[in-house]
């Protein structure tokens, strides 16, 4: 399916040029929002763009993970073409079942690969949350959303440790390439599932490479998810590392508290191999 572009070698922290190299061979356009007569075509400012829920629990009440946490360099995986010829979206949507009427959460949705296609899938009846935690990502988002005139989107801004979606309000969340890329795993893991109903499934595309590299081991995966209560329902080799991940969110109820969650890490850490 998708490969990583054998020109592009991503730095473990990237600022300035680095920032833009990436983007630019990501085939991400570095250029501001346009304007229109001098004005913001799309206004890029928290009093537009904001969280769709009160907070959750607090970073500080979860353990940091025992791994590197690599650094978000870009809106988008690579050029949207590519993944259209590769199927991804089409292989990810048949792994998660996703169907007419859902309400679909893309987790670091950057400027809107997965929720613009979403959007006419789910349909008129169903939901699609933008979120990502970059507000200049979520300008691109919103630019899009309006262009296209996708009714049923929702942009929302989150935070590294909560995605800050409405309670059981997603039947299936997706973190596309973007994993490794989470600071606060634990406590986001735990917040994500306030917003899930019921039986609601988390779907994860990733490889099984180093965090540092862009990906998360297959086996560090599992531990850190399986701590926070999620239950994987299948595990699908994509390609040479790429894999998909689909995994059922805990009852809110149930979950282990952050109390049980930091003892359980303290005395068996999830380490990569």
């Amino acid at each position: 399916m998708m490969r990583w572009p054998p020109t592009v070698r991503w730095p473990a922290r990237a600022t300035g040029s680095a920032i833009l190299l990436a983007a630019f061979a990501c085939g991400a356009s570095a250029e501001r929002i346009e304007t229109r007569d001098g004005q913001p075509a799309v206004a890029v400012g928290r009093d537009t763009i904001g969280p769709a829920a009160p907070p959750g629990a607090p970073a500080r009440d979860f353990p940091a993970p025992q791994r590197d946490v690599a650094s978000i360099v870009a809106p988008r995986w690579i050029d949207e073409d590519s993944r259209d010829d590769a199927g991804e979206f089409r292989t990810v949507v048949r792994l998660a079942g996703i169907r007419a009427g859902q309400s679909v959460a893309d987790i670091g949705a950057g400027d809107g690969y997965y929720v613009a296609r979403l959007s006419p899938l789910v349909g008129a009846r169903g939901t699609v949350f933008g979120q990502d935690i970059v507000t200049e990502y979520l300008g691109l988002l919103q630019r899009r959303v309006q262009r296209d005139q996708l009714a049923n989107v929702r942009v929302v801004l989150g935070d590294e440790h909560d995605p800050r979606l409405p309670a059981r309000s997603v039947d299936v969340a997706l973190m596309i390439h973007m994993y490794h890329e989470i600071a606060q795993p634990f406590a986001l893991l735990w917040n994500l599932a306030s917003a899930m109903r019921a039986g609601g499934t988390l779907v994860i595309l990733d490889l099984d490479r180093p965090t540092i590299g862009h990906g998360t081991p297959r086996a560090l995966l599992h531990c850190e998810l399986s701590r926070v209560g999620y239950t994987r329902r299948s595990f699908t080799r994509t390609g040479a590392e790429e894999y998909v991940a689909v995994y059922v969110a805990p009852d809110s109820a149930r979950r282990p508290s952050p109390a049980q969650l930091r003892a359980s890490l303290t005395a068996t850490p999830c380490r990569a191999p």
